[in-house]
């Protein structure tokens, strides 16, 4: 994909990102992301990604893709891979489709960026997935944060015990360090553009992490130069 170019999206009257045009802002930043592909339906058989694949309707108007049924995954072979397809061109018609492979890891997070009108642009670390809501296991910092300062977030919430071993986990804390303070890095560089990022979950490997899911929601009002 292209570069993104915030300020002309914000131009034409744009106020969120496709997860596409998301991850490719995350990775322009060097955050790891996983590793999408816009497919058309006759690339679908030439695709190079192994199974199992998750399909996901993309679209800057489809933030909350689950709850509209905009995402198949764990899917095993091409036929039901074809099938959900179609399904997702059928449900949201104009709207391209993202292929990826299925991510697995030893561990789920949130990272998270929001406009405080109290504290100003803060960034957040939690339990993700589907344990956000249900534990609501989260720390605070003011953006941007200091190298000290994603450590010490890593270790404030209680979910952080995955990163330190419980019961024999293997989850690489340190790749999650650097994906806060890039994330911190790369917002406060935007703090003009963006008003939120959510990145959930970021799924924690043995070495290394990769951002599942991306939301970005921008800034309304342009600054005048």
């Amino acid at each position: 994909m292209p570069r993104i170019d915030l300020e002309s999206l914000r131009s034409k009257g744009r106020t969120t990102l496709s997860e596409s045009e998301a991850k490719t802002l995350l990775r322009e930043n060097g955050i790891p992301t996983t590793e999408f592909l816009l497919p058309k339906r006759e690339e679908l058989s030439s695709l190079e990604i192994g199974f199992p694949m998750v399909v996901k309707v993309d679209s800057p108007k489809v933030l909350h893709k689950t709850e509209v049924g905009g995402v198949y995954t764990d899917i095993r072979d091409w036929e039901e891979l074809v099938r959900r397809y179609d399904e997702i061109r059928e449900r949201f018609p104009g709207a391209q489709v993202l292929v990826e492979p299925m991510e697995f890891g030893n561990a789920e997070f949130i990272v998270g960026v929001l406009k405080d009108p109290v504290f100003g642009m803060s960034i957040m670390f939690g339990m993700g997935g589907i344990l956000t809501e249900l534990y609501q296991d989260v720390t605070f910092r003011k953006i941007p944060i200091a190298p000290e300062d994603a450590e010490e977030m890593l270790d404030e919430v209680r979910g952080g015990e995955i990163l330190r071993g419980f019961r024999g986990i293997r989850a690489d804390k340190e790749s999650m360090r650097r994906l806060l303070s890039m994330t911190s890095k790369m917002a406060d560089h935007l703090r003009d553009q963006i008003h939120q990022i959510d990145l959930n979950p970021v799924i924690v490997k043995e070495n290394g992490c990769v951002v599942v899911d991306a939301k970005v929601i921008l800034e309304k009002e342009l600054k005048e130069k």
